[in-house]
């Protein structure tokens, strides 16, 4: 289940006022000194935060999690300050912060914090508290000491887990690359980096919502849609309540569905229909298993054999995590068996050629219809009707 993230940009003439320096907030306005005195203590701190050094990150301001992060393998570690406001010896700042897991990520990964500031003795500004800004997500490190554990393929990251739990992840993900590759083929980094919070709580933390809006979802998968040269390598959230309910065979499905996410973003954009790559991803996960249409998908098999067969393949909305739980099985299902046909009928090569076809048009419009025609050398109504076929005889 990939997250569809998007990258802000500061309007240009937002900036021009930021760099002029006053940005106010009731009383009297911060200017270009103390924003600069600000960004100065903050590229000390991240210093700080590369070096470990803890008493110079303690000269610039609380302790807070900096000890949480130290099994974290960074990089890069920097602070933009991007806005000042408040009155007297106390403040408060916005900032953009940047950092890279050395290994995994290709790119900053960056967040938006807040920070709470007052003024020293000799006038520096001293960081009071550094936390999410509104709305944003957490970091991992902001919910406890982080545990590192690593694998032949895999770093997985996790707070309030043992280091046996994270181990058997890191197996999980070791299994789950190079069944992925068998799949997918050799063009990804063939390794994946898999987060662990201590609860369901911890992981809408990660994302920045609800945690209603992933309660009985295993895990997912965040990364910016299109942004294969450019973007950080992506995430897997798991979410431990939903997984310590599943059996060997569903953790192993969902860490392989997961990472093929991974494997796949670079050709997965706006004009890929979640049906072909959440179907495609669980194609994946059950490649190999053993695994049959009426073991696999038995909520679309009980429509089917009520006679209930779908007419058209699932729409994008069909996957909402706050949909009723039958229905988006369904559209699960429904997926899985759509990319299942393409391999059972035109071939596996084909199946993955057809998926980075859908995923290199140029927008949604006509892209699942001109890779049809290329690439399968079929129609959208063609192609629905047979599926609908196949679901009758897998399923009927």
């Amino acid at each position: 289940m990939a997250g569809r993230g998007r990258a802000s940009r500061t309007a240009a003439v937002l900036l021009a006022l930021l760099l002029v320096g006053l940005v106010s907030c009731g009383g009297r306005h911060t200017g270009n000194a103390d924003t600069a005195r600000l960004q100065r203590v903050l590229d000390r701190r991240a210093a700080a935060v590369l070096a470990g050094d803890r008493a110079a990150f303690l000269a610039t301001g609380t302790l807070g999690w900096f000890e949480n992060l130290r099994a974290v393998p960074l990089a890069a570690w920097s602070y933009r300050v991007t806005s000042l406001r408040g009155t007297g010896d106390d403040a408060t700042a916005d900032a953009e912060l940047s950092y890279r897991v050395r290994g995994w990520d290709r790119a900053p990964v960056t967040v938006h914090r807040a920070l709470a500031l007052s003024r020293k003795a000799d006038g520096q500004w001293s960081v009071d508290a550094e936390r999410p800004a509104a709305k944003a997500p957490q970091l991992l490190w902001d919910q406890g000491r982080v545990t590192a554990v690593r694998g032949a393929h895999a770093l997985v990251l996790g707070v309030g887990q043992s280091q046996a739990a994270l181990r058997s992840y890191a197996d999980l993900a070791d299994r789950a690359v190079p069944a992925v590759s068998g799949a997918w083929g050799s063009d990804w980094a063939a390794r994946v980096m898999v987060l662990v919070p201590r609860s369901l709580e911890g992981m809408a933390g990660l994302l920045g919502t609800p945690p209603s809006s992933y309660r009985g979802i295993a895990a997912v998968t965040t990364g910016e849609v299109g942004g294969a040269a450019k973007a950080p390598a992506d995430r897997v959230i798991v979410n431990p309540d939903a997984y310590a309910v599943l059996g060997d065979l569903g953790r192993q499905v969902v860490l392989t569905h997961e990472t093929t996410h991974v494997a796949s973003r670079a050709h997965t954009s706006a004009a890929t229909p979640l049906w072909l790559s959440e179907g495609y991803a669980d194609w994946v996960g059950y490649r190999g298993t053993g695994r049959t249409p009426r073991q696999a998908a038995p909520e679309l098999e009980r429509a089917v054999a009520a006679g209930r067969t779908p007419k058209a393949l699932p729409t994008d909305d069909d996957f909402g995590f706050g949909s009723d739980a039958t229905a988006l099985a369904r559209a699960y299902e429904g997926g899985w068996l759509a990319c299942r046909m393409i391999a059972d009928e035109w071939g596996e090569e084909r199946l993955g050629r057809f998926y980075r076809a859908v995923g290199d048009h140029q927008g949604r419009s006509g892209s699942v219809a001109e890779a049809l025609r290329q690439v399968l050398g079929t129609t959208p109504e063609r192609f629905t009707a047979r599926w609908r076929d196949y679901l009758d005889e897998r399923l009927g």
